[in-house]
């Protein structure tokens, strides 16, 4: 995964007001911590975050006017509850050769074993352990010729290589159930007095 580059700059003041100019001028509040060091509290370009936060665990290099560069992956992400633009974002500092836990998308291909049955998802992503700048963007699931009570595990997934599995490796992430058996309707013409 490569990095995306954005500009940042510190902030000193703090509060609503100050949030509210700063997205005024189309840039998003943030708060980098993490390795021990003091949070940096910073605005962010907003349009350019708003592009690299489309894929998801982005490693983000963060240009910051008069403080340095950090190497960040997004840990939350706050979003106006109408808008749906970005409110605030916390950054999480990261190092090149670092393991980080996050969740990675889960995406199915293939077709079902015929006879109706249906995919049950149980977990639309999995948490795994990767290395900083080889975080996977999802991991793929072969579900071809699966027939009803079969059942995927978290510890059936092939994982990219150098990627761990960070839950328990019994938990169920898919499985095939079969059709719902559909109840005769009942006689309309019987009921009558």
């Amino acid at each position: 995964m490569s990095e995306v580059k954005l500009s940042a700059q510190l902030r000193d003041s703090f509060g609503k007001g100050s949030a509210r100019q700063a997205r005024r001028d189309a840039l998003v509040p943030a708060v980098i911590y993490g390795h021990g060091q003091d949070p940096k509290h910073v605005n962010v370009e907003g349009h350019g975050l708003a592009l690299a936060l489309r894929t998801p665990n982005v490693l983000i290099s963060l240009d910051i006017a008069g403080g340095g560069t950090e190497l960040v992956i997004p840990k939350a992400v706050q979003k106006h509850p109408l808008k749906r633009s970005i409110a605030h974002v916390d950054f999480l500092i990261v190092k090149k050769g670092e393991k980080v836990t996050v969740d990675v998308a889960i995406v199915t291909e293939g077709e079902l074993a015929v006879g109706g049955n249906m995919l049950e998802t149980l977990q639309n992503t999995i948490s795994v352990e990767a290395e900083a700048t080889h975080i996977p963007t999802e991991v793929t699931v072969s579900i071809a010729g699966l027939a009803a009570g079969a059942t995927i595990h978290a510890k059936d997934l092939v994982l990219p290589s150098g990627t761990t599995l960070a839950v328990d490796g019994d938990i169920a992430v898919l499985q095939v159930v079969a059709p719902q058996a559909e109840e005769p309707a009942a006689d309309a013409e019987g009921t009558e007095a």
